[in-house]
């Protein structure tokens, strides 16, 4: 089991930055790669960014590429998410998520770990 606490989220301007942190405890986090999803309101919940378990390699999803960056500390169990450029459309709640598998994955059903979300709300 791994457990997943997901923080930082808040109201920011557009324009602006946020950085998304999740505190992961339980199994051995080293081994996870980790992912960030979000889901707007009335919208289905949608890939952001993703890293292996040794941070080398990244994912990131085309609408967020170059405004976000993804990175994790292995040593602190965390795994953070910096929002730079914050657009109205990027306002959702913000899930981490954590995959037995090594290698960072795109798709939903590759993890099996959630925390509960942190919102982010993006004002014009």
């Amino acid at each position: 089991q791994v457990q997943l606490v997901e923080s930082g989220g808040g109201l920011v301007q557009a324009g602006g930055s946020l950085r998304l942190s999740c505190a992961a405890s339980g199994r051995t986090f080293g081994n996870c790669a980790m992912g960030w999803f979000r889901q707007a309101p009335g919208k289905e919940r949608e890939f952001v960014a993703a890293i292996s378990w040794t941070g080398s390699s990244t994912k990131y999803a085309d609408s967020v590429k170059g405004r976000f960056t993804i990175s994790r500390d292995n040593a602190e169990n965390t795994v953070s998410l910096q929002l730079n450029s914050l657009k109205p459309e990027d306002t959702a709640v913000y899930y981490c998520a954590a995959t037995s598998r090594g290698r960072p994955s795109i798709a939903y059903d590759s993890y099996a770990y959630w925390g509960q979300g942190t919102p982010v709300t993006v004002s014009s």
